[in-house]
């Protein structure tokens, strides 16, 4: 089955995203998480997130 990267609905802390991430990379949602804190102490992390927040779809199950 091919692996597609969608927003998370039971992972989800803000937007899902880090919870998408996790599932999708099949790691822990803490570690994305603390990496995406680590990122967006930068404006370009924090840009990242809001246009991932944008453009991920939600999974539809």
């Amino acid at each position: 089955m091919k692996k597609t990267l969608y927003k998370s609905r039971k992972g989800r802390f803000l937007f899902g995203v880090c919870g998408g991430l996790a599932e999708y990379f099949d790691v822990d949602p803490t570690l994305i998480r603390i990496l995406t804190a680590a990122l967006c102490t930068t404006g370009t992390g924090l840009l990242l997130y809001i246009v991932a927040a944008v453009v991920m779809p939600e999974r539809v199950e």
